[in-house]
């Protein structure tokens, strides 16, 4: 800052990271953010950028420096206050020196604010995480990467303390020349970095075999693994390196098994995409190795010794021969949720074994409770039309021409907002949303509990259980709803008398009695069993289809698989529809009385013909179709922000996953990380995880540097 001699590869970086930074100012970034094994956060995770006002008053707060006017932050600011890392007193400065340098563009030791908003414009790149990486390499802002620069930051990370690295081989004179003096830009660099490990691992090979005979000892390759792989190790594989050292009943590593090892670990996000595709998103059915085999033919890159590797791990956990979900979870490197995505968690239970009736009860309650506001909303969105349809579907034809109201539903429309004002359109809503909370509550509960009897142990389920679960579903809801059904559709007819007298739903009920309020019920099941065995099924199906290739459904995936089964069921459904409105409908003076659901469609058919029993099926797909998008779009988005674990089953492609090793970073929040700065910490974490590239936090993990071995 204070130096006005800038060459010009450093003005060129500086008129780059401007550039990015005016290119992101105006959007919105959409961050594919890589993490431990290289797997990619699903795509469409938009970053909000905070306005610049804001990150003014944020960075103001954390920069303890002013010179000539101007605040400035220290790299201990950034790192140790802001970021939260290595907050303890035994702190390794050089660690934060590091880190610092990574906003630090101008390499003075201080951060300006065009620094700080420039960085948050990198975070929301999608290539941020590589971004971030080079610019702990590039110490001088140059814009490339010397040797001297990625010899210096190697070196100081924990794994060169561990495996010293050969800076004199061919892998540096291939790619910073014979010379050294080669510098590598931003390009370049990524796929050195990438390539980095592997040489460092068929390096450390070479060192325990010393007497080039082509393999190695199982304690050799555990502290090849723990000491050059530690970022690919979860608990389960760390323990049980030696255990499957070398294969079934091998006690050394050969060269092919190594390397096959190592590139599983590496390709663990690419496994769990050929076990979704082969199980079309079934996570719970398990495969067979032949299974798998035939499934990762798809893609070139796993070779059947990987697959073998795969499975004698997974053979660890448990003796089926079977590869589960479960088994790659434990082995694949840790996945942690989103943060913004729960507003509460709980785990009711520790373990699924602890599922008891009470258990069962309170999950049930819990599904009824989120069932009920989903259902008010869903009925809420769509009442107008669902009033529309109502008086449309109870207008008679020929014997009475006389009585025709409406010409269609958009003329019933336009009538009921003329005559009877937009609170018209809401008439019976109350009754409607009192009833709306057991309607869909209990028919959504009952059919995730009847799914849930059926399902089998892999978590699989027939087509016919789940017409069945469907069926149960639309039934158990009738007995509930039928009276509060038939004093909605009374009021609603109510505005088209001209008598002016306003009707209300205690006056229905009394008229009625308690019988009277099951009229219809016949008609009820006949349309809510065969609707709900339509469309729950669907829905389900539906919903798999609209799974990214992570396995997660979005919220318009879900509002799109609702609202698509309900088109179905809500049509073919009609006939059953306009037969419970005649018989809970009070015929008035001249109109023809119905005696049950045959007497009805007798009549029906005789007087107005069959074109009669699909009135109002436009509307009752316009009104059935999104209300089910949104009731079931509410239900599932209230279980994934206000998460319980019963130990049951929990709807698929509910979490969208971000790969990293949070062990590996500061966890507490700072309400201050705003915009593209809340992909902060877990950026520097996956630097940390992807790469490798663990630097020395305290000063007590710093220690000599053994000298490098040569080949």
């Amino acid at each position: 800052m204070d130096n006005p001699n800038i060459d010009l590869r450093r003005f060129q970086s500086l008129s780059q990271d401007l550039r990015k930074m005016m290119q992101f100012k105006e959007a919105r970034c959409e961050s594919k953010k890589s993490g431990a094994s290289g797997a990619v956060v699903p795509a469409k995770h938009t970053v909000k950028r905070a306005d610049s006002e804001k990150l003014r008053q944020i960075f103001n707060k954390y920069a303890s420096v002013e010179k000539r006017g101007d605040k400035f932050m220290t790299l201990d600011d950034f790192v140790r206050k802001y970021l939260g890392l290595y907050g303890t007193e035994d702190y390794n400065p050089e660690t934060v020196k590091v880190v610092g340098s990574v906003i630090d563009t101008s390499k003075d030791g201080f951060i300006s604010f065009a620094e700080f908003q420039a960085f948050e414009a990198v975070l929301c790149l999608p290539d941020a995480l590589y971004m971030t990486a080079f610019s702990l390499f590039d110490t001088n802002g140059s814009g490339f990467v010397t040797l001297d620069e990625f010899e210096r930051v190697i070196k100081m990370t924990t794994l060169q303390q561990h495996v010293p690295f050969d800076f004199k081989g061919d892998f540096v004179n291939l790619n910073f020349g014979r010379d050294k003096k080669r510098t590598v830009s931003y390009e370049e660099f990524t796929e050195i970095l990438h390539d980095f490990h592997e040489e460092h691992a068929v390096q450390a090979f070479k060192q325990f075999d010393s007497e080039g005979k082509g393999f190695i000892k199982a304690m050799d390759f555990y502290e090849i693994m723990t000491n050059v792989k530690s970022h690919l190790l979860t608990p389960f594989v760390k323990d049980n390196l030696v255990a499957v050292a070398g294969g079934r009943g091998a006690s050394r590593v050969t060269f092919p098994y190594f390397m096959a090892f190592n590139n599983l670990l590496n390709n663990m996000e690419l496994i769990k995409k050929v076990f979704s595709t082969v199980t079309k998103n079934n996570l719970r059915q398990p495969l067979t190795k032949e299974e798998f085999l035939t499934g990762s033919q798809l893609w070139s890159h796993i070779t059947p010794l990987e697959v073998d590797i795969l499975f004698h791990i997974a053979s660890l956990r448990h003796q089926s021969g079977k590869l589960t979900f479960d088994d790659l979870e434990h082995i694949a490197p840790e996945r942690v949720s989103v943060p913004s995505y729960h507003i509460a968690e709980y785990k009711a239970v520790s373990d699924p074994s602890e599922r008891g009736v009470f258990i069962q009860i309170m999950e049930s309650a819990y599904r009824f409770g989120l069932g009920s506001v989903a259902g008010a909303l869903g009925a809420t969105a769509v009442y107008p039309i669902d009033l529309v349809k109502t008086r449309m579907q109870n207008q008679r034809s020929r014997a009475h021409l006389e009585e025709l109201l409406y010409k269609n539903s958009y003329d019933c429309f336009k009538k009921v907002v003329r005559y009877e004002g937009l609170m018209g359109l809401y008439r019976g809503l109350l009754p409607q949303l009192v009833g709306v909370a057991p309607e869909k509550a209990i028919k959504l509960t009952m059919n995730d509990f009847i799914r849930d009897k059926f399902m089998d142990e892999d978590g699989g389920i027939k087509l016919w259980a789940e017409v069945i679960a469907g069926g149960t579903a639309g039934a158990s809801q009738v007995v509930f709803t039928n009276p509060l059904e038939i004093v909605k559709i009374r009021l609603q007819i109510s505005g088209e008398v001209a008598s002016g007298q306003r009707v209300r739903a205690g006056q229905v009920i009394k008229e009625l009695g308690f019988r009277g309020l099951y009229k219809g019920a016949r008609a009820c099941f006949l349309r809510d069993i065969p609707f709900s065995a339509i469309y729950f099924p669907s829905y389900a199906h539906a919903k798999v289809a609209f799974q990214d290739e992570n396995g997660h459904n979005s919220v318009l995936s879900l509002l799109g698989a609702a609202a698509l089964a309900g088109i179905p069921a809500a049509s073919l459904v009609t006939p059953a529809d306009v037969i419970k409105t005649r018989l809970q409908v009070a015929a008035r003076k001249g109109q023809t009385t119905y005696s049950g659901v045959m007497d009805c469609a007798r009549k029906i058919w005789a007087e107005e013909g069959g074109r009669a029993f699909w009135k109002g099926a436009g509307a009752r797909v316009l009104r059935s179709s999104p209300q089910f998008g949104v009731t079931l779009m509410s239900y599932e988005l209230l279980q994934r922000l206000f998460k319980v674990d019963f130990g049951g089953t929990r709807p698929s492609g509910e979490d969208k996953l971000v790969p990293m090793k949070p062990e590996h970073i500061h966890r507490s929040t700072n309400v201050d990380h705003i915009g593209g700065y809340s992909l902060a910490l877990a950026t520097f974490a996956g630097v940390e995880s992807k790469f490798g590239l663990f630097l020395p936090r305290f000063r007590t993990q710093i220690l000599p540097v053994a000298p490098a071995v040569a080949p």
